[in-house]
């Protein structure tokens, strides 16, 4: 009782500062290590033979197959043999207990992982799962591949799925590795939504070179690896002269193409993948944003020909403006609901995930702006601060945040904007009066120069 209520006063202890005394305990248990002190067990291992001393109180608190040997029947014994573990691995695996550090290389990985498998070292698994994938060019993929097989480790597992979606590309081009996985591998890489592709055909091609491998002994495993093609998004003469014509695959067009051919009876057709991958798997895809109030993301389906709803989004502003990034959809600024009430809110919303991520605050609230990128930096321009037209640009850089650049001659909002040869171009819009007006960015002298102007003035001007 005494010692349980001393231990929550350390807890209670704050955090942040140094904790003098765990670290002065732990420079003396390193040191009775080093110095083979106070041991009061001791292991004899082979391959090669040796006698490595430790203490029982370390080993039983690091992992619990220490923890459960010393209870059972051989765990008084002063001398425990080892024979499942070589010797040097044993070693380095009981400095890890002590240390949480071990020396990990290309040549001893495959054997450090098995051992701390089998003494339940999970830390130990970790740092070499992480080491392997780290290094999976020089393991090669296939040994990695095979020693997840041998081992059946979970987390080995995981990364190695998740190494073959974001490097599937890469993956396939290994023409001496890739035929040889199993089809429980290529299936479990194959389903996943994030596969990072350049085109859907690219993944059926890919199926046709592990089929071609070994097909007598692949023919009854090649519909499971075509069920994982999202099938709904080939059209009708891919379906027809690429997928129908392969072993064992003839239903599985049949359903594609009544999917596509008839949506009033697609409740009735049993098919595992309807959807496409995520939008930025790496193949182009045509996505269009909709509306101020509930905005969507509509995408375009070729094969069916027509628009469906990607993501519904959700952001408390209108007025507000866009542009894509990369693989995001970055919102700025907007009026709350209509309040007047304007922000310099900037968000992310990444295509890929349909998560949001907050980004730096601009330096002015500001609505009805424009929006534009150039050489990487994000520009926002001009605006409406709730009572005035803006004539204040300010330009956006992940290393840097947003930063003041200048001024534009006019102040406006609901302009346009567009880039040409390393320049931006302003025109239009709106500042009490509708403008004719033009200027024109140079990033390098940061400078805005007056252009001739329109001969006819309008808000919101469509440039191209």
């Amino acid at each position: 009782m005494a010692t349980s209520c001393i231990l929550r006063l350390a807890l209670q202890t704050d955090s942040s500062s140094p904790n003098c005394f765990m670290e002065k305990l732990m420079a003396k248990i390193f040191r009775f290590y080093d110095e083979q002190s106070l041991t009061d067990v001791t292991f004899k291992v082979a391959r090669p033979t040796a006698l490595v001393p430790a203490h029982r109180l370390i080993l039983a608190a690091a992992s619990p197959y220490f923890e459960n040997l010393f209870n059972g029947d051989q765990g008084n014994n002063p001398i425990i043999e080892i024979n499942d573990v070589d010797g040097d691995t044993f070693e380095r695996l009981i400095t890890f207990c002590y240390t949480g550090q071990a020396l990990i290389t290309v040549t001893n990985v495959g054997v450090m992982l098995k051992a701390a498998i089998l003494l339940q070292l999970d830390d130990a698994i970790t740092e070499c799962v992480d080491f392997l994938m780290a290094h999976i060019d020089e393991y090669t993929l296939h040994d990695a591949y095979m020693l997840e097989r041998e081992t059946r480790c979970e987390l080995l597992k995981q990364k190695f799925i998740e190494y073959g979606t974001n490097n599937f590309m890469d993956m396939i081009s290994l023409s001496d590795e890739f035929p040889s996985f199993d089809v429980e591998e290529m299936q479990r890489i194959l389903e996943s939504d994030n596969l990072n592709i350049t085109s859907k055909e690219d993944v059926f091609d890919a199926i046709r070179c592990w089929f071609n491998h070994d097909v007598p002994a692949r023919q009854e495993q090649l519909p499971l690896l075509i069920a994982c093609l999202r099938l709904t998004q080939f059209d009708a003469h891919f379906l027809l002269t690429r997928i129908q014509p392969l072993p064992g695959c003839e239903l599985l067009a049949f359903k594609a193409l009544s999917w596509i051919s008839k949506p009033e009876a697609r409740t009735k057709i049993n098919m595992r993948f309807t959807e496409p991958r995520a939008a930025n798997c790496g193949e182009k895809t045509l996505l269009a944003f909709s509306s101020w109030i509930n905005p969507k993301v509509l995408q375009y389906n070729k094969a069916e020909d027509n628009w469906q709803e990607y993501a519904s989004i959700n952001f408390d502003y209108l007025y507000y403006r866009t542009i894509l990034k990369d693989d995001n959809i970055l919102f700025t600024g907007g009026d709350t609901k209509g309040e007047r009430i304007i922000s310099n809110i900037v968000r992310s919303w990444n295509i890929r995930n349909k998560t949001w991520q907050d980004l730096p605050a601009m330096k002015q609230a500001r609505c009805g702006h424009c929006v534009v990128e150039l050489d990487g930096k994000i520009y926002a321009i001009g605006g409406f601060d709730g009572q005035n037209a803006l004539s204040s640009v300010e330009r956006y850089t992940t290393s840097d945040g947003w930063k003041l650049v200048k001024s534009l001659t006019v102040g406006r909002y609901d302009a346009s904007a567009v880039t040409l040869n390393g320049k931006i171009y302003i025109m239009g819009g709106f500042n009490g009066t509708k403008l004719k007006s033009v200027e024109c960015y140079n990033p390098d002298s940061n400078t805005w120069t007056s252009c001739a102007d329109m001969t006819e003035c309008d808000r919101l001007p469509v440039v191209s």
